[in-house]
């Protein structure tokens, strides 16, 4: 199976359909309820929920979710008033089964919802197989989803500028590897974002802040740092970024460490702060590499929504 452990929870939905084709008469017996099986879509909706539920023992890589909320609804179509389901002239009359399911999750619960509404169409054949030798399955599909990835276009900003600052007494003097600098870099490119400047400097307020100041005055949408957020002597990159933020985003930092925690016990040792410094906004991160990846899985691509609000667009 996939590994999604590094997703964060999201509000999931989706809406799924299927259609069975019936003969008119079928629908006018459901209608009249002489259907020698008895009542017709409550078992059906009763199987659909049972089917949405096994969903994770039928296909074999699909990943539990919680299922928040499903709803089943059934309604009577003919070509007149479907005729996108109505592709073969041979088909008469049919019924619409709608699936429609919430879930908070690191996954989506698109293949709950889709097998939700092929076993209510099956078991809508089944109950209606003694009175209609005709009847065909089909239009199964995804209507809709939101949730994790569905949502990411509408965060991403491909003309987001952003510059990397790397705190590292080691790093600066050339006896360390810069890792989680590049990790950044790689996360940042691959939402589309354009990382116009990286540096490493020392562990050094004023270093720090030169390097901040240069880039908020070049207008610099996004600033990221790593290292210097933890509890050492010579970790000072919170004191001095915070020395220079003119409105906090503390709601960044929880969701760093939330995500981190999770994960580690040691995320609860991160001072990590975000702000905003003029027109641009500042995240400090973490100086491991591992640091770095579990945050920015927490907070791209939707932390690029903070530049539209910082340029009075609103939420």
């Amino acid at each position: 199976m996939r590994d999604i452990s590094h997703k964060i929870n999201t509000l999931r939905t989706a809406l799924a359909h299927a259609v069975i084709y019936i003969t008119e008469l079928t629908a006018v017996k459901i209608q009249r309820d002489e259907l020698p099986k008895g009542n017709l879509f409550d078992v059906a909706r009763a199987a659909a929920f049972l089917g949405a539920k096994t969903t994770p023992q039928l296909l074999p890589h699909c990943h539990s979710v919680n299922i928040d909320a499903m709803q089943v609804d059934f309604e009577y179509i003919y070509p007149s008033s479907h005729p996108d389901f109505f592709t073969e002239p041979q088909l008469r009359a049919g019924i619409l089964i709608t699936v429609s399911a919430k879930s908070i999750g690191r996954t989506g619960i698109e293949m709950e919802t889709l097998t939700a509404a092929s076993i209510a169409a099956l078991e809508l054949y089944d109950m209606l197989k003694p009175v209609d030798n005709q009847l065909e399955i089909g239009h199964i599909r995804l209507a809709n989803k939101t949730g994790g990835k569905s949502d990411h276009n509408r965060f991403l900003a491909p003309l987001a500028t952003c510059a990397i600052l790397v705190c590292s007494d080691a790093t600066a003097s050339g006896h360390r590897q810069d890792n989680s600098g590049r990790k950044i870099e790689e996360m940042l490119e691959a939402t589309g974002a354009q990382v116009l400047d990286y540096q490493i400097v020392a562990d050094e307020k004023p270093r720090i802040q030169q390097a901040v100041k240069t880039w908020v005055d070049r207008d610099i949408h996004f600033i990221f740092t790593t290292g210097g957020t933890g509890l050492g002597p010579r970790d000072v990159t919170v004191e001095a970024v915070s020395e220079l933020i003119d409105k906090r985003a503390d709601g960044i930092v929880e969701a760093m460490r939330g995500h981190g925690q999770q994960r580690t016990p040691l995320a609860m040792m991160s001072r990590s702060v975000a702000g905003t410094i003029g027109n641009s906004l500042i995240v400090t991160l973490p100086g491991s590499t591992n640091g770095v990846k579990e945050c920015l899985e927490a907070i791209l691509p939707a932390l690029f929504h903070a530049r539209k609000m910082m340029m009075g667009g609103g939420h």
